[in-house]
């Protein structure tokens, strides 16, 4: 495309166009009709170029100028099985090129009538237009004639996009564009009105027409080609047939294997460059990027388990009782005026940082909501420490805080003497995570707030599963493991979950821990973590591991794979990760749904709602209510996801 150059593109289905189907006798494809398509389809095309409101003047002047279309075709892998064809085959070709070449004539007899109707492209220059070697000199010899005589109304009309989602939505599923099918069945989550994700099944086009035909599935005909069996050379030749046929440009994928050798990989561009050809897209399935599409094959095979060591996971006999309202706020409340906050300086022989512990007074009582640390060289992790920490801090339960700061003060790491106030007699702690515990500590007693009393029907200690994290017997527990790796960080350490069965004979997470090379002070956060999954409404955890999605660290933003899904997308930081890796897991175990709330009532789940009403339209990809203008582009707070820009 020029500069400030449009996309006015349109696509003709051609499995329209089959009249009969190979399975159902002598098949045949209307040309007749597709001319006149055609016809109408430029005239469309054309007519939206006068109607866009342009958001640049200098896009409307290029539009104007030259008043560039696209039209383009889909459906063709289906319409060459229809037609009883093989992709692969020369009269694949020769069918795919016939219906080229009268897609192009009619698009450019199309133009020169509208050129009489409407005039030229204002740019048009007949002698420049038709020169030797242009695309123009290559149509046939009365049209060249017509385009010198009355002009034509369009520089370009042809280029194949595509059309993946117009292929899908509006061609029944459909093979796009000029690609061959990509499976005969495929697995596509889609994203339910509940903010859910289901699994379902999709059918290309052609093969469901054939099955409801009665044909037999199970022993296809061979001209039933797909993307799954189709050499790289049958990609190649098919281009080599469309692109002599094409003004602007094509969207063509080379699907190369995995095992591909790499000269082999270097000769289909070579070959690509000694065709001609404009550009060329390959695709190598790999771990590291993954597919936007499944095959339904290949998702079998991933699903295939190997069950031969016994599930061995602890029992919990009872569940305690819900807490009716145990958070006083679940987010940062907004204080127009201010809060009351004091800040304490630590200094240790790796570095000095402050903390920074805020409060809220509301008569006699002062109830501390947040903590956060300062300083360059504040230990890495702990930020996230602290960010977990002040969620528990708004809780009504006195002593729920006063089991999370003793948590953090036995967290081993790099013991220093640490100057207590007031007076700063030095007291040795285990790691800066202790030290932050100590202080926070402090801070709550200096308030007043760890010797108050706990209101009834307030006690996140009365919802635990157990107080104190249980132990496996010789015969040990499963856990669930993953690996993780930040480039940017140098962060290398697997996660491990362990798992009990609950008495309803469902399995919950109840203790996280990593073993590795990460940053010390993430093991506060999982002492943290640890606690609030012993929580029995599941809804606590996820609040506390949404929270931790949006953590950020400089330089520490890696591009990893979206647990449970084809894609990968860029993550703030490695607790980022981490706390996504953690809700997949207990989606999959069927305790949250794909935005991490809770599947049954929670106390919690609620107020969140109310919380993240800040933003009316839902986020496409996490379904969170926390979509926000960024530069001019619609960017999610919660999964990173970006949008529509403009």
């Amino acid at each position: 495309m020029p500069p400030y150059g449009c996309c006015d593109l349109g696509h003709v289905n051609l499995t329209k166009f089959v009249e009969r189907t190979a399975w159902a006798g002598e098949p045949s494809f209307n040309f007749d009709l597709l001319d006149q398509v055609i016809a109408n389809l430029v005239r469309m095309l054309d007519t939206v170029l006068d109607l866009t409101p342009w958001p640049l003047p200098e896009q409307q002047r290029e539009a104007q100028a030259k008043r560039r279309i696209g039209i383009g075709i889909t459906g063709l892998g289906d319409t060459l099985i229809m037609m009883g064809l093989k992709y692969s085959s020369p009269e694949g070709r020769e069918f795919a090129e016939r219906v080229m070449r009268r897609v192009r004539d009619a698009a450019y007899r199309a133009s020169v009538d509208l050129a009489k109707e409407l005039g030229p492209f204002p740019l048009f220059d007949a002698d420049g237009y038709l020169a030797e070697g242009t695309f123009a000199s290559r149509l046939p010899a009365e049209i060249q004639d017509d385009i010198r005589r009355y002009g034509i109304r369009n520089s370009h009309l042809l280029s194949l996009a595509p059309v993946g989602t117009g292929s899908l939505t509006f061609g029944n599923n459909c093979s796009s564009g000029c690609e061959p099918v990509f499976d005969w069945v495929q697995h596509r989550f889609v994203l339910q009105a509940d903010g859910t994700r289901q699994m379902v099944e999709l059918y290309d086009y052609a093969y469901l027409a054939y099955r409801e035909a009665g044909g037999d599935t199970q022993h296809l005909p061979d001209y039933f080609e797909s993307a799954q069996t189709l050499d790289v050379e049958a990609h190649l030749r098919m281009l080599e047939v469309l692109a002599p046929l094409v003004d602007a440009a094509i969207s063509k994928t080379v699907n190369v294997p995995a095992d591909y050798p790499f000269e082999d990989f270097k000769a289909v561009y070579m070959r690509a460059w000694e065709s001609g050809l404009k550009g060329i897209t390959t695709y190598r399935p790999n771990n590291e990027i993954g597919a936007v599409l499944v095959s339904s094959k290949d998702a079998k095979k991933a699903e295939q388990l190997d069950e031969s060591d016994p599930d061995r996971r602890l029992r919990l006999q009872a569940l305690p009782e819900k807490v009716d309202k145990a958070l006083r706020w679940l987010d940062r409340p907004y204080m127009a005026d201010g809060n009351p906050a004091y800040s304490y300086m630590i200094e240790s022989p790796f570095g000095d940082f402050s903390v920074v512990v805020g409060h809220y007074v509301e008569g006699s009582s002062t109830h501390p909501f947040e903590v956060w640390v300062n300083g360059s060289e504040a230990p890495r992790g702990l930020a996230a420490v602290a960010k977990t920490l002040s969620a528990d801090m708004r809780a009504f339960d006195r002593e729920w805080l006063a089991l999370k700061l003793s948590a953090l003060k036995k967290t081993n790491g790099q013991t220093f003497d640490l100057a207590m106030p007031p007076d700063g007699h030095l007291v040795k702690v285990p790691s800066p995570v202790a030290a932050l515990g100590a202080i926070v500590e402090y801070h709550a007693k200096k308030i007043g707030w760890l010797d108050g009393q706990c209101e009834e029907g307030h006690k996140l200690t009365d919802a635990m599963l157990f107080r104190k994290e249980p132990k496996s017997t010789e015969v040990g527990t499963l856990s669930w493991t993953v690996d993780v790796s930040n480039p940017a960080t140098g962060d290398d350490f697997a996660l491990f979950l362990k798992e009990l069965e609950m008495p309803d004979g469902s399995r919950r997470p109840y203790s996280v821990w990593l073993a590795g090379t990460y940053p010390k002070a993430l093991d506060g956060l999982c002492k943290l973590l640890s606690i609030d999954m012993r929580i029995a409404d599941v809804g606590w955890i996820g609040m506390k591991l949404r929270k931790l999605l949006s953590v950020k660290e400089a330089q520490g933003d890696f591009f990893a794979r979206v647990p449970g899904e084809q894609r990968s997308m860029s993550y703030p930081s490695t607790v980022a990760y981490i706390a996504a890796l953690m809700l997949h897991r207990f989606r999959v175990l069927g305790l949250l749904d794909a935005n991490g709330q809770p599947l049954v009532a929670s106390s919690v789940q609620d107020v969140d709602h109310k919380i993240h009403a800040h933003s009316e339209k839902p986020c496409p990809e996490c379904g969170s209510h926390t979509l926000i203008k960024y530069n001019g582009c619609e960017k999610c707070t919660s999964c990173g996801y970006v949008g529509s820009c403009g």
